[in-house]
């Protein structure tokens, strides 16, 4: 990558720095204990071109390379502390926005996809069930033909977005003994009769991002709701996955930079027999450690836009990149706790709510065993 490529990405993510300290300022403590989801700064975000900037420009977005949106993604990470709303944008994106432009009819991205991109309607990914969760196509959500229509019956839970969304992707199998080739994925309004959506759920983090449940009842959808083709909801999955982990994280380096900068004020600035904390060599190497991860987490996201954006595979990639760079967050989150000592304990202190957001990390978009299990996979083990 060029110096001049360099520096257009380092003037996108200051910029989305900036974007976000001037517009997406929130009391975020409050939010936070409320679990309130900020409708105003997703359209924000929406009129800013996050959502749009890397669908192609036939379709009506920006057409920017992904590492383009990654770069853009961490400098919101870096200024905006409501990192509930980040992940709920992520979602959104990663696994409706692009699979609807990547897999969708001419006919679903035109009566979608505009609106998914200015901000007006919210989208979710219906994929977890209770039986159904790392062990993603053993999903017992059912999708019988009907005439012109499918009848979907079944649940879902732990899905972002599903309180306030208002287009869901959900994944239902046609025939479970065909396994991952009987799964399908479908466009569902949530306004669709037979769609019944829960309140939201508490969590221990993330707590601005809505999570919640769906139950299907006789929900019927016609037959040019498929998104994809028959049976072939594998491969919407998998390429919305392999951008999601790929990406994802992506918010997560800046989140990390911003901790990290507030770590090395707060280790020159404290003191301790009569010097400060940061001449204690137990401090200053544990900041060392984290500056060595957090470049390494970087280079690791974006290698998979890299990649992307020259049109290649990379699904090992990104698998690696969700595994070392959750890995790393929750890690570096205890350390800046460490740090901090009981101040960063308290509770709504940055540093506590920090740490809370950091563990659902290893968890959301496959845990960190199933992308080992991936990585194993592609090295043909």
């Amino acid at each position: 990558m060029s110096n001049r490529i360099d520096e257009h990405r380092i003037s996108l993510r200051d910029n989305a720095a900036h974007f976000a300290r001037d517009q997406l300022s929130t009391d975020i403590t409050t939010s936070d204990r409320a679990g309130i989801f900020h409708r105003d700064g997703w359209q924000k975000c929406a009129e800013f071109g996050l959502i749009s900037m890397a669908i192609p420009e036939n379709l009506g977005g920006a057409g920017a390379p992904l590492s383009d949106l990654i770069a853009v993604m961490e400098g919101l990470g870096y200024g905006c502390e409501d990192q509930g709303l980040l992940f709920s944008l992520n979602a959104h994106l990663w696994t409706v926005a692009m699979p609807l432009a990547i897999h969708g009819t001419p006919e679903q991205r035109l009566r979608f996809l505009p609106s998914l991109m200015n901000g007006s309607l919210i989208g979710a990914n219906g994929s977890t069930e209770n039986e159904a969760g790392s062990d993603v196509f053993s999903m017992r959500t059912q999708a019988v033909r009907d005439g012109d229509s499918y009848i979907l019956n079944g649940s879902k839970t732990y899905i972002t977005n599903a309180p306030i969304a208002d287009l869901f992707v959900i994944y239902a199998t046609i025939d479970p003994t065909l396994g991952p080739l009987g799964v399908t994925a479908f466009l569902v309004e949530a306004i669709n009769p037979g769609m019944e959506l829960s309140a939201p759920l508490e969590k221990m983090g993330l707590r601005t991002a809505q999570m919640g449940q769906i139950t299907l009842k006789d929900c019927r959808v016609p037959a040019d709701a498929i998104l994809g083709r028959e049976g072939r909801g594998i491969k919407v999955f998998e390429s919305a996955m392999e951008h999601e982990r790929g990406c994802l994280l992506a918010t997560t380096l800046g989140s990390m930079r911003h901790t990290l900068e507030a770590c090395i004020t707060h280790a020159r600035t404290r003191h301790q027999f009569g010097q400060a904390i940061g001449k204690n060599q137990a401090i200053s190497h544990r900041i060392a450690d984290m500056k060595v991860n957090l470049d390494a987490a970087r280079e690791l996201v974006y290698r998979v836009g890299r990649l992307k954006d020259a049109g290649k595979d990379a699904m090992m990639e990104a698998a690696c990149a969700k595994l070392f760079v959750s890995e790393t967050y929750t890690k570096f989150s205890l350390d800046a706790l460490r740090i901090y000592g009981a101040q960063g304990y308290l509770a709504d202190s940055p540093t506590e709510r920090g740490l809370r957001n950091s563990i659902a990390s290893v968890i959301y978009s496959g845990t960190s065993d199933i992308q080992r299990n991936i990585i194993a996979s592609e090295l043909g083990l």
